[in-house]
């Protein structure tokens, strides 16, 4: 693979120039037309306080809600990939009712606006499968070093309903994406690999462990990484539902404080961090893959 060196070129000074011009005329804007006080001295306090206890410095509002937006996109990303690596393999396989089933999935998650299944799955969730689990009383009922680490993995108790039902929410809906994710990816592989498999005497699932799949996950892990940035971003939606991620906290703090710009650029820049970094990380793993295909 050769190697290009970067030229820096006279359209990408325009299009710096033009970036920068833009910002300075959005920031006269601001600060002129609708006189607008920055204040930007107030947004660290929202991010760590000093604990009048143990006299230590917490996190605050925003990163409680950053914390809580990342531990939503990893639970929900992770049961995410188990639904759409099951309809996955629903979409492929050769029972007719299986293939239905992956594709009424996909259909219905696919065509539904995201906030309408915040609200039936949220309702559905909260109110029927939990009590019938029992689940949230045993969350309850937990005490000790067995309750912090639920509230560290998950989230405090009295608002453990709401997380689990942002958690299945997202999933659901990220997990149809990860369906065609999957689907492809199976596709993909020669008809020559399942027809060899299948002379080998090989079952059904066999064939699927030791043959397509292990080709097929190769060919997905970048999907699937961009589809976790995806994750990320659509967390946010859960808001509606009053789960303290971080859109909900720059919410409240925007209403309280009135400083509309200063919340909601910060929560921006902390979104940028997150997803930037993992699209790095994703662009590594694809290089790494090309260089070893």
């Amino acid at each position: 693979m050769i190697k290009t060196k970067t030229k820096f070129r006279l359209l990408d000074v325009i299009v710096i120039l033009g970036c920068l011009g833009l910002f300075i005329f959005i920031y006269y804007r601001i600060s002129v037309r609708l006189h607008y006080q920055w204040n930007w001295q107030i947004i660290p306090r929202y991010l760590l306080r000093r604990d009048q206890e143990t006299n230590r410095l917490v996190v605050n509002y925003l990163l409680e809600g950053l914390i809580t937006t990342i531990k939503l996109s990893i639970w929900s990303t992770i049961l995410a990939v188990i639904f759409g690596t099951i309809t996955g393999i629903f979409r492929t396989s050769k029972n007719l009712f299986l293939r239905m089933v992956g594709r009424t999935y996909v259909e219905l998650v696919r065509n539904l606006p995201a906030l309408v299944l915040i609200f039936i799955f949220y309702f559905f969730v909260s109110d029927q499968i939990i009590p019938l689990l029992g689940l949230d009383s045993f969350i309850r009922s937990q005490t000790g070093t067995s309750k912090q680490v639920l509230e560290l993995l998950f989230a405090p108790t009295m608002l453990f309903t709401q997380f689990v039902s942002g958690i299945v929410t997202i999933a659901v809906f990220e997990g149809a994406f990860i369906t065609e994710i999957v689907r492809a990816g199976i596709e993909s592989i020669e008809r020559g690999q399942h027809e060899a498999a299948y002379s080998l005497g090989l079952s059904w699932l066999d064939q699927m462990r030791f043959i397509i799949m292990p080709q097929a996950l190769r060919r997905i892990l970048p999907p699937l990484a961009n589809q976790f940035v995806s994750t990320v971003k659509d967390s946010s939606i859960v808001a509606a539902i009053s789960i303290q991620e971080l859109t909900f906290m720059g919410m409240q703090l925007s209403m309280s404080t009135h400083l509309i710009f200063e919340v909601w650029l910060t929560v921006t820049a902390m979104y940028l961090i997150i997803t930037l970094s993992l699209s790095m990380v994703v662009n590594r793993l694809e290089k790494r893959l090309q260089r070893s295909d």
